[in-house]
């Protein structure tokens, strides 16, 4: 015989590892806890044009975004007429080729990609490591060498490292009205060169990226240029216009390290604008439509039809009917007609109502009842007067339907679901217990196996259980583990107390 403390042991074991594997499979697959959880997803589309020589094979690549900290990429594709279009991996940059032998004049080319928005993901902002690309190419002029080192000597005794070093050295770039020295260097040279020289002449290890500035319902928007300085590991992000720092909710890097945005061979005059619209969608149904192929995502209940969904969606219900019984009969001390007929009367209430599902299902009972009654004065053996009962209630069932048809009550017609032979078996036994009992019994267990069935009903119908237990069957080793508990309790039903009662007064 097992020891109390080792049940209790391996009861405490079993929902561990239910919430363990819960835990994991909202990890990897994304499903939500929650039903009513929405993620903000950015619809982003590039629109390519640009104008073809006559005559000449064509392709066309253009550099593509990744996941990156707090951006992840659920669905990307292309629109373009008469082109094929491949993903291809070059110099570890993710980018897109489109390629045709012939086209003429004006081209347009779209690449459309679904983003969501998610900073709880711990994502690498540094997930593709690019060549850095200091801007070795400027030479300063005498004047400019002194203008250089005063800015810098300046940012650099503001500074205590190279993160709060860059955001001084844009701040003071961008004040060019009270500053001379930053006047001269931006005189002759771009801005963003400048500030990529300086941080070169200081040691900083960095690099220029292109990056997608997020604002909703935007048309023909250009990439932004922004700063990634290397800290302790880390890129971290720079808004070159204000100096703000880790600015990575309001960008999405498109390409990293200088690397070019779009290529094209045979054709001239290419530009790339970007459109961008906001949404707010379910987690659920994201996760839904973005499985993984190993893992969580292959054992799961939404790779079957929806057909085979839908009988897994109530099969997986029961148990929770189960475990209300269990509670309400061994803790409550609820009586009712068989073990778990409460829980059959649940699940027919799931498919009609629990207002017709009750009339229904005392309906059929009563008529029943006097029905079995009257076979019993004909002295019939058992499996002929059960089998009697069962056609009489198959009658019964489609007799009701048709009333309920007419009378325009559609949800009535699902009483087929209630189980016949059940009912047929609860008419005798209720029959049975009328005879030996008595009708106040027959009443008692009658009434407590509806009140089971209803508490069944509430908890079942309840759309975070389903959403639960449905999407993470695993929790059903927390509901196991229940049970078992219970099922060791040995003490009085609460509703035995009552004979008790009289005790307070002595």
């Amino acid at each position: 015989m097992i020891s109390k403390n080792l049940l209790y042991l391996f009861v405490f074991f079993l929902a561990l590892l239910g919430v363990f594997i819960a835990i994991m499979r909202h990890e990897q697959t994304q499903i939500p806890f929650l039903s009513s959880e929405k993620k903000d997803v950015w619809m982003v589309e590039a629109r390519v044009e640009f104008k073809a020589q006559n005559n000449t094979p064509i392709t066309v690549s253009l550099s593509l975004p990744e996941d990156t900290s707090g951006y992840k990429l659920y669905f990307e594709q292309s629109v373009s007429a008469g082109y094929g279009f491949s993903m291809v991996q070059k110099d570890g940059i993710k980018r897109g080729e489109w390629s045709i032998r012939q086209a003429k004049g004006k081209q347009v080319l779209y690449y459309k990609a679904q983003i969501v928005q998610d900073f709880t993901d711990d994502l690498p902002l540094n997930k593709v490591e690019s060549k850095l690309n200091p801007k070795d190419d400027i030479l300063w002029s005498a004047s400019e060498q002194i203008a250089a080192k005063e800015i810098l000597d300046l940012a650099y005794a503001k500074s205590s490292n190279n993160i709060t070093f860059t955001r001084e050295l844009i701040k003071i770039l961008k004040n060019i009205e009270k500053r001379d020295d930053s006047s001269l260097l931006l005189l002759k040279h771009n801005y963003m060169d400048v500030l990529s020289k300086l941080l070169t002449d200081a040691g900083v290890v960095h690099r220029v990226s292109l990056a997608l500035e997020l604002e909703d319902a935007r048309r023909n928007k250009a990439l932004t240029s922004v700063i990634e300085v290397l800290d302790k590991g880390e890129w971290i992000l720079f808004d070159p216009k204000n100096a703000l720092q880790d600015v990575n909710k309001n960008f999405l890097l498109w390409t990293r390290g200088g690397k070019s945005l779009i290529d094209v061979v045979g054709g001239t005059n290419a530009t790339v604008n970007f459109s961008m619209v906001k949404q707010n969608m379910p987690a659920l149904e994201l996760a839904k439509a973005h499985f993984d192929e190993s893992g969580f995502g292959i054992f799961s209940v939404h790779r079957l039809p929806i057909e085979e969904q839908s009988i897994f969606k109530m099969l997986l219900l029961l148990p929770i009917g189960a475990l209300i019984t269990v509670f309400m009969r061994l803790i409550i001390g609820v009586k009712t007609s068989g073990t778990f007929m409460p829980v059959l009367i649940a699940m027919a209430f799931l498919q009609t109502s629990l207002f017709l599902g009750l009339l229904n299902f005392v309906v059929l009972v009563a008529i029943g009842l006097l029905l079995r009654g009257y076979l019993s004065n004909l002295n019939l053996l058992l499996v002929s007067r059960i089998a009697t009962i069962i056609v009489i209630v198959i009658f019964l069932v489609a007799f009701m339907t048709l009333i309920g048809y007419e009378m325009g009550f559609n949800t009535g017609m699902s009483v087929a679901f209630f189980p016949i032979i059940i009912l047929a078996w609860t008419i005798e036994r209720m029959s049975i217990l009328w005879e030996e009992e008595g009708a106040k019994e027959v009443l008692t267990q009658g009434s407590g196996s509806l009140l089971v069935a209803i508490l069944a009903y509430m908890a079942m119908i309840n759309g975070y259980v389903a959403h639960l237990f449905f999407n993470f069957p695993e929790l059903h080793l927390i509901v196991i583990a229940l049970m078992i508990l219970m099922g060791r309790y040995t003490g009085y039903r609460l509703l035995e107390l009552r004979r008790f009662r009289e005790f307070k007064n002595i």
